[in-house]
């Protein structure tokens, strides 16, 4: 005869293994590994209850996180919150633990060590990271991680930032404690890298979680006043010489080529205005045409005195 408890044992099911809780940013996700439905025909179904530190084991079915993981068959259950869902607070002490269920056999619980969310939270990089280039700084606005609501709590950051020719020489400003932040007193016209961290601190207990980085992000600073000045008397001197050489190009030029400059700009020679006009209308006679315009005065005539004086013999 077998004893009952080797029949409790043998109808038992495997418990879920390796439960865990992801704590990212305001992530509350439990996760497990499925549990082998054996012979059975039905699928394997779990359960899940939390506690506090002072409360008593409870089901997670919408009261009071909003949240069912009674008789699921997915292996995870979500807690975060969203318009539905309230989540753990916090700052609280929670515990959970899960259970396999198959055809009336259950295995035992499984319990995941207990947490707080803002002790053990996993911070990510800021969101919405925005740069805008200054004179000679990087104006940099950006948003939590995530949301918080509690004022025992809030987010520092920090900057890390190198000029892009030089990528082993980092400099660390901060912490600020603002989402807009300037970094001032940069090269101007200088490319410069960086990356943005935030770290969440919990006055309450004086817990510091620092978070991870984000992305290498570069842009170039802008020219300062000083800066501006000097590009303008740069260019206006480059204009002066660019000019002088290009005078002093075209008066080589001119004096090298006088004589075929000369007769490029001399003026070509032009038609007599009796022949224009004569051309304009064919059917008068040429000599009239020339002689259209001459004065009517007698002609002048010289007198000539021819004086001969006879030969001597």
């Amino acid at each position: 005869m077998v004893p009952s408890s080797v029949k409790d044992s043998l109808s038992q099911l495997p418990a879920p293994q390796n439960p865990k809780i992801r704590l990212y940013n305001a992530e509350q996700l439990l996760s497990w590994e499925p549990v082998p439905p054996g012979n059975g025909t039905g699928p394997v179904v779990y359960h899940v209850q939390f506690k506090y530190t002072t409360s008593q084991w409870s089901d997670v079915n919408n009261n009071p996180e909003g949240v069912n993981c009674v008789k699921i068959t997915t292996t995870e259950c979500n807690f975060t919150k969203t318009n539905i869902s309230k989540g753990f607070p916090m700052h609280f002490n929670v515990s959970l633990r899960v259970q396999a269920e198959l055809e009336g056999r259950v295995s035992a619980w499984v319990t995941v060590p207990w947490f707080q969310h803002f002790r053990n939270v996993t911070i990510g990089p800021p969101e919405n990271i925005w740069v805008t280039p200054g004179e000679g700084s990087l104006i940099i606005k950006l948003s939590p991680p995530f949301d918080i609501y509690d004022s025992t709590v809030a987010f520092q950051y920090y900057v890390h930032y190198w000029e892009k020719e030089k990528a082993g020489i980092q400099k660390v400003a901060g912490p600020f404690m603002t989402n807009s932040i300037v970094l001032s007193d940069l090269k101007p016209l200088t490319v410069y890298c960086l990356q943005v961290k935030a770290q969440l601190l919990w006055t309450m207990l004086n817990i510091s979680r620092p978070g991870h980085l984000s992305s290498i992000s570069c842009y170039e600073t802008m020219a300062d006043a000083s800066t501006k000045l000097q590009q303008v008397i740069l260019i206006a001197i480059g204009t002066f010489l660019l000019l002088s050489a290009m005078a002093g190009a075209c008066l080589f030029l001119v004096l090298k080529y006088r004589g075929l400059v000369k007769y490029w700009f001399q003026s070509p020679p032009s038609i007599p205005v009796q022949i224009e006009e004569y051309l304009k209308d064919p059917a008068q006679p040429i000599l009239d045409a020339l002689d259209k315009d001459s004065s009517p005065t007698e002609d002048a005539w010289d007198s000539v005195s021819v004086v001969v004086f006879p030969e001597k013999e």
